[in-house]
Parts: structure tokens; sequence; C-alpha cells
């Protein structure tokens, strides 16, 4: 049943960034009746309405409770909040209120692992999707430039699974909209997008909406190192909980848990080995060992035997701009972590790369986050003449916390500064670490953390030569 054929359907948001316009040309391909609108003018989003495929009607420049009642269905960019008073008027009229995510979860017609979290989403459905190639015909989807939902949804007929990255904004609506997958993941929880959810418990709180509407036959994977585990669990119980754990498993729970190099199962009151790390695995650090657990939990919760999985540890996939080595040589190794948005993502990467020949470069937009802790690693890990800040307001709370040890350290006001200045400290050592890791968003900069990274990665190849 093709649900928006002759429908007429309001892109709340069409945006700059290529989302608006891939839902907008698969709703156009579906037959709907398509009206956009958004904040920003004509001219500021002349690019994304020449990839427009189709005739659609635009409200720009501002917002309309007309536009909403005169409309089917309102389908809302993931920067749009469901507290929106265009939202809750939606809401209030009774129309049908949906995002990319709901729509993939609702087409895709096969089962879906559903991965969410604060860290590691990416890299835990790369592995995820990695380790059910070997058994099915599957694919990622979600939050990428490479895979987005509706792309996926268009080849759904050749595939028998997919794995769905899906952040907070994205869930928002699974309060009202049933959406369950077959497996539900939830990395970890801590402080992030604070400026949206306003308390860590309402953040909490949307991403355990994954168990809202699951059945019986359903799995969810946990962190049970996580602090916010138990209140997870409160919101809406999982009838299949497992687990993935640093440590051994407390008594009662099933799943799995890392020692040395080796991975244990522990299920209906028995306990083997079922993985082993090499050097190279061990090497990723501890969070990519407790993603890499919960990749594999999942896989084989779908059906994949361990064996088939220990057979791909040794080739997994690298995931771009997470703690991504995009140069190495005997004197310089320059790591692009740009997708550390957050002081915990950030904190992983200084235990990884920190070192006394080591020079940051960090900082960025606020989102109401909290630094204490990152600043302590940070002195831990890194000499106080070694880091590098990219002028924002995060920064300016990073300067602060940091207090009388950030007294040498620059703030410049460009990323190509911040290379050049973190290029020239990293000439006082023979052997050098040179770690990209801002800690925060740059929306005063950036389009966002994607675009900072590849203009880091042009930065990097021009300094290079």
């Amino acid at each position: 049943m093709n649900r928006f054929k002759d429908k007429k359907v309001l892109i709340f948001g069409l945006g700059i960034l290529g989302g608006g316009v891939s839902v907008t040309n698969w709703l156009l391909k579906q037959g709907a009746q398509v009206t956009v609108t958004d904040l920003k003018n004509q001219e500021q989003l002349a690019d994304s309405i020449k990839k427009i495929n189709g005739r659609v009607e635009f409200r720009l420049g501002g917002h309309i409770k007309e536009d909403i009642a005169a409309n089917d269905i309102i389908v809302i960019n993931p920067d749009v909040s469901i507290r929106s008073e265009f939202i809750r008027y939606a809401f209030e009229l009774g129309k049908e209120v949906v995002n990319e995510a709901i729509i993939f979860f609702r087409e895709f017609g096969h089962p879906i692992i559903g991965v969410t979290g604060t860290r590691g989403k990416t890299t835990t459905v790369a592995w995820t999707e990695y380790f059910l190639s070997s058994l099915f015909r599957s694919s990622i989807a979600g939050n990428s430039t490479t895979h987005p939902y509706l792309t996926v949804l268009d080849k759904k007929d050749d595939l028998e699974i997919a794995v769905a990255e899906v952040p907070s904004f994205q869930l928002e609506l699974a309060d009202k909209v049933p959406i369950a997958p077959y497996i539900a993941v939830i990395t970890n929880i801590s402080q992030d997008h604070l400026n949206r959810h306003g308390t860590m418990e309402e953040y909490a709180r949307v991403k355990s909406l994954w168990f809202r509407h699951q059945e019986s036959h359903h799995h969810c994977v946990l962190n049970a190192d996580d602090k916010w585990v138990y209140f997870l669990l409160s919101q809406k119980t999982c009838d299949n909980p497992w687990y993935f754990s640093m440590k051994p498993l407390r008594p009662g729970l099933s799943g799995v848990w890392h020692v040395k190099d080796a991975i244990y199962f522990h299920s209906d009151h028995q306990e083997r080995q079922v993985l082993t790390l090499d050097d190279s695995a061990l090497a990723l650090g501890e969070h990519n060992i407790a993603n890499l657990m919960a990749a594999a939990m999942a896989a084989h919760l779908a059906g994949v035997e361990w064996e088939d999985i220990q057979r791909k540890i040794k080739s997994l996939p690298s995931v771009p701009f997470r703690q991504e080595i995009i140069f190495a040589d005997d004197k310089l190794s320059i790591i692009n972590d740009t997708t550390a948005t957050s002081p915990e993502g950030a904190i992983q990467a200084l235990k990884r790369f920190g070192g006394l020949e080591t020079v940051l470069i960090t900082g960025g937009t606020d989102r109401q986050l909290d630094f204490a802790k990152w600043a302590e690693v940070l002195k831990q890990n890194i000499q106080p003449g070694n880091v590098v800040f990219l002028a924002g307001s995060a920064t300016d709370k990073m300067l602060i916390v940091l207090d009388d040890w950030s007294a040498a350290a620059p703030v410049c006001d460009t990323l190509e500064e911040c290379v050049d200045t973190a290029f020239k400290k990293t000439g006082n050592y023979s052997k050098s670490v040179l770690l990209f890791s801002p800690a925060s968003k740059s929306f005063e900069k950036f389009k966002n953390e994607f675009d900072r990274g590849e203009q880091f990665n042009v930065l990097v190849k021009k300094y290079l030569g």
C-alpha cells in the first residue's frame, strides 16, 4: 500500500544538508502533493531547491499554521523539535506527523536492528552490518550521507535486514508513532543535546522509546556498565534484555563480557569464550571493544554464528571521522575525530591517543554541556603547551574550567589557523600525534561535524603537500 499517493504532504524544514531534498524527492516519486516550508528564504536554499525533481509548492522565509492545516501529513526535519508550536498545532489538529526514520521503519518490511546511544552509534552500526553480511543481504540505513533512510527503502526488495542508526532527534516521535526494531541497541547514555531535550532524564527517556512498541519476540542490547541502564529499563521493560560489559556480568544477566583478549558469552547459566581479540582489535581502545561487543551480540541474536563473527573481526571496516587515522609515517600520525561532538566522545580519543608528544586541536559550539570531566582527562593526557583551541562558545567554557592550565594555549578564529599552529607544535618532537577532537559541535563555522572533518582533511593534505 502506498500511503503517500495523492496525499498532501508538508515538508517542515528543507535544510541545506541534503536530507530534506532526499525526503522531498522520495515523496514525489510516491505521487504525493508536496509543499515545502522553511525558515530560510529562496536564495539561502537555492542549492537545495535545484536538486528537487518535480513540482513542489514553496512556503519559504517562515512558517504559518495555515500550511499545517492544509496538509494531510507533516514530515519534520530532525532539527525541528516536536515541542515547536507548529508541530504541537499539527498534533492538536490530529495530523499525521512523521520523520525519515518513522517512514523507514513503517515501510521497510524486513527485520531492523536499531542502534541509538550517545557515543559509538555509527561504529556499532557499521560493524553489526559487517557481521550480518556473512549471512544476509543487509544494509546500513540512516544518519549518513551514503546510506540515507529512504535511499535504502528504494532497494528494500533486494534486502533481508537493515541496521538503522537513529539519533534522539529522530526518536522523539516514537512517543506517538509505533516503531519497533527487531533488536534495539543502546550503546550508552551521556550528556548531549541538552539544548534540545533539557535534562539528562528527558534525553534518556527519548532513547528508551525504542522499547515502547516492541513485542515479546523482540530483543534489546544494553550497556551493563552504563549508569543509565536501570533508568532505561524503568521506562518500559524490554522482554528480552541482553547486555555487554567490560567486566564479568552480574548474576542473572545474559550477554557478552570482556577480559584480557577474550569475550565470553553468558546465557541460561552457561558461560563460554566465544571470541578472541588480537592485538589490532585490542588497540582500538576500550570504547571500541564495547562497540564490538554490542555489534557482535546484535548480529548473533539475528542469527550469525560466533565462528563467523570471529573470522570477520580481523578485517573490521574503519569508520570515517571517528578516531580515523588519516595520515601516519615514522614521524607523525594525524587523527580526525571530528564526530567527537561531546566531552565524553573526546575523552575516549584523549585516552587512546594522548601523550607527551600529542598536540590537540579542540573547541567549538556549546550545547549546555559540562566540560569538567573532559578537562580532568585532558590534563592527564596532554601537556599544557600542546593544545590549540578553535574559537566558539564551547571553547569559552573550556577555558574557564581549565583556568590557568590553558593560559599558554592559543585560540584561533579559523580551522586553518588551528592546523597551521598545531603542525608547528608537532615539529618540536621526533615523533608526534596531531589529534583533532573538538568535544563539541561547530555551528558557527561549519554545516555540521562531517563538513568540519572534510575541511580538516583538506587542510592537512594542503599542509603536507
